[in-house]
């Protein structure tokens, strides 16, 4: 049951990481002060329920927190599921990755993607609280 379960996670996530149609979801990070915090960010790329990628600017808050902090949450959720992923993330500088996760939306906040202020997240998750088609699996990866 549960590989069933995360299969259609992963299929909804995919759905979700188109770089920025649709594609949101919630960020949560550990502020410098050590309460959770949460922001809604376009998720770029998957591979499943095991890797989520997003990008953003290198100076901004969220990757502050992630120096301090690399403990983070991700959640995809509407009517029909809730898609909660823990697991840790890191900021990336590679140019070729940055390259890689490059989608259209991001023009209108960088000069492409080798602007020195253009940065990849990448979350990996460790453990999951799923429920889909009001079907729940919950477990590590």
């Amino acid at each position: 049951m549960n590989k069933e379960i995360i299969a259609r996670a992963a299929e909804i996530v995919a759905s979700k990481t188109d770089g920025g149609n649709e594609g949101y979801c919630v960020l949560a990070l550990i502020d410098n002060e050590g309460y959770p915090t949460t922001s809604t960010i376009s998720a770029s790329k998957a591979e499943g329920i095991n890797w989520i990628t997003f990008c953003t600017g290198l100076g901004s808050n969220k990757t502050r927190r992630i120096e301090k902090c690399n403990r983070a949450s991700v959640c995809f959720d509407s009517i029909d599921h809730n898609i909660t992923l823990v697991g840790t993330i890191e900021v990336i500088t590679d140019p070729e990755i940055k390259k890689e996760m490059w989608y259209k939306g991001l023009e209108n906040h960088f000069n492409g993607s080798d602007d020195p202020d253009y940065c990849v997240l990448c979350f990996k998750t460790d453990r999951y609280n799923l429920l889909v088609d009001w079907k729940e699996a919950s477990g590590n990866l």
